[in-house]
């Protein structure tokens, strides 16, 4: 049974109720558990080797921009978590945009991308970025011409889908490539696997924190430690999140829960690149959550006050441990 939020608080206490949504039970969790050995690919659209190599490729060229001065690894670096490391990604022209770069590691779990969700599959969200006159800039009709003009180009596209160079396979191949990014082997993985000493004695109790009296995996949770849900917590101010998708006013300032795994390596946080530190981030669940939303909106969650502060190093030391070995890649 569905308990309104009031009643769910009244009756269990604030520090387990502060991150309990009304919409959200515990049947709704996934267990923890390490990720897939591989991404899934569409029926009918395998990652096959010579794909997988032309959308390496295609990442790392420069000609997907308009101006032939950024690639895909321009903003999704892999010595950076694939990330850029900045506040908020920059676009054509070093522009800065609206919202924080997130990482494409374990992209390819997601059901639909992006902070708003308004691609429904890797196919989609690949040639957003490139033809967005803010970010790549890039017409797509000329980018075809421009990679079918390049011998090898033509040579690969003609044995990886038997036809010549043409957007929506240029799509394909990222994809293919972006579903190889799975990271593996982190010390909470090999924790679940029965490692014991993987996690230190400070990210054994910050595990048990996010399980437990935090919260933290009513929305963290399952292999990606994400349930792939929006929620409003009080961090835009302007953004309109997932009702610039939607429209549905009810989606206002809402954003997709993140992924947490590498989460140490993808920093800064949130939708706009607004917190710098884990630290910050899990501080804020604890004492930094307002009151209200914009607009006077309800929030999806409530500060951790009856939580001690003393308890963000451990959740912190726990996050730090979600860090597995990245895929290998170059240009």
């Amino acid at each position: 049974m569905l308990l309104p939020r009031r009643l769910f608080s009244a009756l269990a206490g604030p520090s387990f109720c502060a991150l309990m949504f009304c919409v959200l039970t515990q049947a709704d969790q996934q267990p923890l558990a390490p990720l897939p050995q591989m991404a899934p690919a569409p029926e009918g659209s395998p990652s096959s080797g010579d794909r997988v190599e032309l959308g390496r490729q295609l990442f790392f060229d420069a000609r997907l921009s308009g101006d032939n001065g950024m690639s895909c690894a321009t903003c999704h670096v892999p010595e950076k978590g694939f990330t850029d490391g900045l506040r908020r990604a920059k676009g054509a022209s070093g522009k800065e945009l609206s919202r924080n770069t997130p990482t494409v590691l374990n992209v390819g779990f997601f059901a639909d991308l992006f902070w708003d969700g308004r691609a429904a599959s890797l196919e989609e969200q690949a040639l957003v970025p490139i033809e967005s006159p803010d970010e790549m800039a890039q017409n797509l009709d000329s980018l075809v011409d421009e990679l079918a003009a390049v011998p090898s180009y033509a040579e690969q596209f003609s044995g990886a889908f038997d036809r010549p160079v043409n957007k929506q396979d240029i799509a394909r191949a990222l994809a293919a490539y972006q579903r190889t990014l799975v990271t593996r082997n982190s010390p909470f993985d090999r924790y679940l696997g029965g490692e014991g000493d993987a996690l230190n004695l400070a990210a054994k109790e910050g595990l048990e924190l996010f399980r437990g009296a935090a919260g933290c995996s009513r929305c963290h949770n399952g292999p990606l430690l994400s349930d792939g849900k929006y929620y409003r917590l009080g961090i835009s101010r302007t953004d309109p999140g997932r009702a610039g998708v939607t429209g549905n006013e009810q989606d206002r300032y809402k954003f997709r829960t993140p992924t947490l795994r590498d989460i140490a390596e993808t920093g800064p946080y949130m939708h706009d690149g607004s917190l710098e530190t884990l630290f910050d981030v899990v501080e804020f669940y604890y004492r930094r959550v307002p009151p209200r939303g914009p607009d006077g909106l309800a929030l999806d969650v409530e500060p951790l006050l009856g939580q001690s502060y003393s308890e963000i190093d451990a959740i912190v030391e726990f996050l730090k441990s979600l860090s597995g070995e990245s895929p290998t890649t170059a240009p």
